[in-house]
């Protein structure tokens, strides 16, 4: 169980790279992932040849991977969006890292509710 007191560090973490993302359209988001009691951040790079832009989840996990961690416990995913959740490219970076049982949250402003599930029910038919 992950306490109240890591989810707020990792939504303070994502808020924060929130703010170094690099957007060409409308919507910043941040992220956070946890992995053996460390946490990393990561933003929205997007590049005018939009089939190359790297989602905030996927700038994350990267960062936990090239620190040297491998498995991931739970991600936060942070935007000024109503009902904001991972899309499937980064449901697959999460199933890779961290399995069906991963938790992923999203919160849509600073301080507010975390909206939790677990990664299998937002993809409830993910081949095994």
């Amino acid at each position: 169980m992950i306490s109240k007191k890591t989810w707020d560090e990792m939504t303070s973490i994502a808020w924060n790279h929130r703010k170094n993302a690099r957007i060409l359209g409308k919507t910043k988001v941040g992220a956070a992932v946890l992995s053996k009691g460390k946490l990393f951040g990561g933003c929205n790079i997007e590049h005018k040849f939009r089939s190359h832009d790297i989602h905030a989840e996927i700038s994350a996990i990267s960062s936990m991977v090239s620190s040297g961690h491998k498995k991931l416990d739970a991600i936060v995913i942070v935007a000024e969006r109503t009902k904001f959740t991972p899309c499937g490219g980064c449901l697959d970076w999460i199933f890779e890292f961290g399995g069906p049982t991963c938790q992923v949250g999203y919160q849509i402003k600073i301080g507010g509710k975390i909206t939790k599930f677990k990664a299998k029910e937002l993809m409830p038919h993910y081949p095994a």
